[in-house]
């Protein structure tokens, strides 16, 4: 059995689209195999489980909305504490991550066993607004982190890296970078995004910059030490700039401007410290909140689901 895990908020008419498209591009003997979960994320528009009572179908409601990634965080803690089955794949409820690639995914996991499989964007078919962002988020991750990341949710994940993932706290504030951080063994594979099914996009620039943030803040403590090694660099050059200027200043007074050197050499002064400050202040903070307890949604998750209905079956 592979738990198909979709978090959702208010895309009812998408996902009806999106599971008649499944039926209808995944080989019947995959289709067969499929179990469907959702994870309402306290919907504003009521959806009942009924709706799709042709599919095995189970829809966790939840008692608040808690955002994209941690619905995703509650809905594997609560499959696997729940069942054990071969693997849990995760996909977007708009259609974007686009149901003919449900079948990649999977062929993939059987070729490389015991490792989550992403879908690596090859192409995307948002705005060029959007895309210069999602490039910019990139690189930004990529400097602060020392690592790279070019796939979304749209993955695989066996059991048993199921199990352990929903020990990992990160998750919780992003998943794909909860993973790279749990460092469990993953791989990725090129899968061009499709297109929105129905309804309009939720995600706009703030939830763009917040997703971004949300990823880095996965990898603070690097982001930290990296900070910290750039503010010594940024202190070393001005440093330098403000010898090379006392040097001028002692070697052609009669050709400078009176009072010139005293400004810019202070200004570095103030710029090495508080570069120097801030980025101490911050690997500090970062280190005291390695020491605190953690939300791990394996644990927590109780906390948040109101009831589990199914589409052949209500049940709370």
């Amino acid at each position: 059995m592979i738990k198909l895990l979709i978090p959702l908020y208010n895309d009812w008419d998408a996902l009806e689209l999106l599971l008649e498209q499944i039926k209808r591009d995944v080989s019947k003997e995959l289709f067969q195999k499929l179990s469907f979960v959702i994870v309402d994320d306290c919907s504003s528009i009521p959806c009942e489980a009924e709706r799709f009572k042709e599919f095995d179908l189970t829809i966790i409601r939840l008692w608040r909305n808690v955002s994209h990634q941690k619905a995703i965080a509650l809905g594997l803690s609560y499959l696997t504490d729940q069942t054990s089955f071969e693997s849990i794949l995760v996909m977007d409820s708009d259609g974007e991550d686009k149901p003919s690639d449900i079948e990649r995914l999977y062929l993939a996991s059987q070729q490389i066993p015991n490792k989550i499989i992403f879908a690596r964007r090859a192409k995307r078919s948002e705005g060029i607004v959007f895309r210069i962002g999602y490039l910019v988020y990139k690189a930004l991750f990529d400097l602060l982190t020392g690592k790279a990341i070019a796939f979304g949710n749209f993955s695989i994940i066996p059991f048993a890296q199921a199990q352990k993932l929903a020990y990992v706290s990160e998750i919780w504030n992003h998943f794909p970078g909860g993973v790279i951080r749990s460092k469990l063994p993953y791989d990725s594979i090129p899968i061009e995004r499709g297109t929105r099914l129905a309804g309009k996009s939720k995600m706009n620039f703030v939830s763009l910059v917040l997703h971004g943030l949300s990823a880095v803040s996965v990898h603070l403590d690097t982001v930290a030490v990296r900070i910290l090694i750039g503010s010594l660099m940024m202190t070393a050059f001005a440093g330098v700039i403000a010898i090379i200027v006392t040097i001028v200043r002692l070697l052609s007074p009669e050709h400078t401007s009176p009072g010139w050197a005293t400004t810019l050499v202070t200004a570095a002064i103030i710029v090495i410290m508080q570069a120097f400050l801030s980025s101490l202040f911050l690997l500090f903070t970062v280190l005291n909140y390695r020491t605190q307890r953690h939300f791990i949604p394996a644990k927590e998750y109780h906390d948040f689901i109101q009831k589990v209905e199914s589409s052949q079956a209500l049940s709370i």
